[in-house]
């Protein structure tokens, strides 16, 4: 994997474009490039391109990820999660060796991307993450700028649904076993803490700690994933599974939050009051959820596609009747025009960051972007 940093000037005319001069690759199949976005942010990005021929129809087909980051080599193991060594790095190779050209990449404040302080999240930047990815990619070469697709996980799913309600340069967008990380900041999980009195008793905390920063010069952590030796057995199942993945060799990577130290506890204070899904409605191009039967966040992706399907007709959107019990092996979808909510069996949150379960269904990926970016 060659490492190329890409250099040139600046111009007024195109402040929120990538300034790209070069990109090379020693190994034939991936370079690593940095540019930056329209807050000037460098994001650190790797750029896959396919492992074997494919048809000439596809080879100016483009998707671009984030939402974890980048697949790379370890010395101890093999990571895909919050960085591009973990999730989103995987989505982005095997993609990629179905014949798509993809890039995946740090979101800003993480990684090995830029941005001050570390750790840091907001609903505009990490969205405009995505659009930056689109700019890149809209002046390439060998990229069909009508043909840029995105895909998003986790959290990231969220930001992910947010870019495709602003960017019409998006012709397709997947969200895999999303977030809504600003309605799950603002009303806690399941919706359990919808109360002004809980916003405001987490506004008081958040302010406090912005002045305690301030005097220090620190930004204080809010921890990780709990360790194994950390959890209980009142602790909950998905916190338990989380902590499978990021805290063992499975999912474990040095620069990801959720494997050391977390976000800055002031670093998601504005995920308070700024939702993400409120033109879900206006998305005109094809959105594709996926999520596991049994994930707890599945709520997150059942309310995207019920706002998503509103229209004049429609005006409460579509409520996703999914039975009880699916049948294993057999996954379930209802669609409503260019909409789909894609369940998987059996799956919980963690199964569609890695292929461990075998789950991630990436032929359903596949024919969702050859259908939507002809």
């Amino acid at each position: 994997m060659g490492k190329t940093k890409i250099n040139a000037p600046r111009t007024d005319r195109m402040p929120n474009a990538f300034h790209v001069a070069t990109m090379r690759t020693t190994d034939g199949r991936m370079a690593e490039v940095e540019s930056e976005n329209v807050q000037w942010v460098t994001l650190r990005q790797e750029f896959h391109t396919k492992f074997r021929a494919v048809d000439d129809a596809y080879q100016k087909s483009l998707m671009s990820f984030t939402t974890k980051t980048v697949a790379e080599k370890d010395e101890e193991r093999d990571v895909y999660g919050q960085v591009m060594e973990q999730v989103s790095g995987l989505y982005a190779q095997t993609l990629a060796e179905r014949g798509f050209l993809t890039i995946a990449f740090d979101p800003s404040f993480t990684g090995e991307s830029g941005g001050e302080p570390r750790q840091m999240a907001s609903p505009d930047i990490n969205t405009e993450d995505f659009l930056a990815a689109v700019d890149f990619l809209s002046v390439q070469e060998n990229v069909d700028p009508e043909r840029i697709g995105i895909v998003g996980i986790c959290g990231w799913g969220g930001m992910a649904v947010n870019a495709a309600a602003l960017d019409p340069r998006i012709k397709a967008t997947v969200a895999s076993t999303m977030y809504d990380m600003t309605r799950v900041t603002a009303n806690g999980y399941f919706d359990g803490d919808d109360s002004k009195e809980k916003r405001d008793a987490q506004r008081k905390t958040i302010a406090q700690q912005r002045t305690e920063d301030y005097k220090s010069g620190t930004y204080k952590r809010g921890g990780g994933v709990l360790t194994k030796e950390q959890l209980t057995d009142e602790t909950p199942q998905f916190v338990k599974e989380y902590s499978d993945y990021y805290t063992t060799p499975r999912g474990y990577h040095k620069r990801s939050g959720g494997s050391n130290d977390g976000w800055n506890v002031s670093g998601c204070q504005s995920f308070l009051n700024q939702p993400l899904l409120c033109y879900a409605h206006e998305i005109t191009n094809p959105v594709l959820l996926i999520h596991g039967e049994k994930a707890h966040s599945r709520y997150f992706s059942e309310t995207a596609f019920e706002k998503m399907t509103v229209s004049t007709s429609h005006l409460t959107g579509q409520k996703p009747a999914i039975p009880d019990t699916l049948e294993a092996g057999k996954n379930w979808s209802t669609v409503v025009g260019n909409k789909e909510l894609y369940i998987i069996p059996g799956a919980v949150h963690t199964a569609l960051y890695d292929d461990r379960a075998g789950v991630i269904p990436y032929d359903k990926l596949e024919g969702f972007f050859r259908e939507n970016l002809k």
